[in-house]
């Protein structure tokens, strides 16, 4: 079971720290596969990370009593100089527990397929022979709560297949908690729901009704955005002013938004992940003052793209916010219509 209790989430910025998850009390039973559902930047990787222990929150506590994987499909958690067979190495010698650390090599290396490129360096791996991988290396271990964001996603056709049939395996042994786009694969693996909403985690006993909620928000959201350019457009006179947008722009620079919060996400997760892993080979004695560990070079690196990624997009949103504020004045239209 896992509880939360009272718990507040944000990231510190320049341009204000609104909540990412505000006052959230939740009771996750033991047993129950839980799905999680919200759109794009409500929290949800945020919450896997803060119930995996690989973030800190704000306020409140969380407390596990049980064993709990980290997120199953964050990007990046390998050190790209070093092979496969030792990345995963390391990882079981710091997780394994009782497990032995070569049986878990075996599993990883059994169920990933990569044949000799498991010695080879993981910077020379495809995308797909990482996400093998990786979902290996998660699936090695025999936790009671598996946590999932987009793990079924990544790879090709025959790998989301054999990702599907292994998920699908585990729950018989286990639950999960996971974050997926597929409503069919929520609908098939959880019982329960829980929809992150303005910074609120509401808990659905059902995932159908947590997915129908979703779908009410969304739909409404996209109305009120397809009505308004239709009610500014209406109101303003037919123009040559090169100042004023041309059909399809907006829903253009929203993409564009969209692409760059998406980016943001995924910097986070690598940013997250590139710092537990610089804790963990600190703790282990294999980063020291004055050596130019590449733990601590990934970090940096994690860590500049992600505060470059944040900066576009509060650029593309200045940009955005001033191109409609210009679109919808009334007079400098009107100056521009006549002589």
């Amino acid at each position: 079971m896992i509880e939360i209790r009272n718990l507040y989430k944000r990231y510190h910025n320049h341009h204000g720290s609104p909540w990412v998850l505000e006052n959230i009390n939740l009771t996750i039973p033991q047993g129950v596969s839980v799905g999680l559902v919200g759109r794009n930047g409500a929290g949800k990787s945020t919450l896997l990370r803060l119930i995996a222990g690989m973030d800190n929150p704000e306020r409140g506590a969380i407390e596990r009593n049980c064993r709990v994987s980290w997120p199953i499909g964050l990007a990046g958690g390998f050190q790209g100089s070093m092979t496969g067979r030792q990345n995963v190495k390391f990882v079981a010698r710091v997780h394994g527990g009782r497990y032995q650390v070569e049986e878990i090599i075996q599993r990883v290396q059994d169920f990933a397929e990569i044949g000799e490129a498991f010695d080879e360096p993981i910077k020379t791996y495809s995308s797909g022979m990482r996400a093998r991988l990786n979902f290996g290396l998660s699936l090695a271990f025999d936790f009671d709560i598996y946590l999932s964001d987009e793990a079924t996603a990544v790879g090709d056709r025959a790998f989301k297949a054999k990702a599907s049939k292994a998920f699908k395996d585990k729950v018989g042994q286990a639950s999960l908690i996971m974050v997926s786009h597929g409503e069919g694969m929520l609908k098939q693996l959880c019982q329960a729901g829980i929809y992150l909403k303005d910074g609120q985690a509401i808990w659905y006993d059902d995932i159908k009704d947590a997915i129908a909620d979703y779908h009410a928000e969304t739909d409404a959201v996209r109305e009120k955005q397809d009505a308004a350019p239709r009610s500014g457009t209406l109101q303003k006179p037919k123009t040559s002013n090169p100042n004023m947008q041309k059909k399809g722009k907006k829903s253009v620079e929203a993409d564009d938004i969209q692409s760059l919060e998406n980016r943001l996400e995924t910097k986070e997760n690598e940013l997250t992940v590139a710092k537990h892993a610089f804790e963990h080979a600190k703790s282990l004695g294999l980063v020291t003052p004055g050596n130019p560990s590449p733990y601590r070079k990934r970090f940096r690196k994690a860590h500049q793209q992600f505060h470059q990624t944040k900066q576009r997009l509060q650029q593309a949103r200045n940009a955005s916010q001033t191109g409609s504020e210009n679109n919808l004045n009334p007079h400098g239209a009107a100056d521009n219509s006549t002589d």
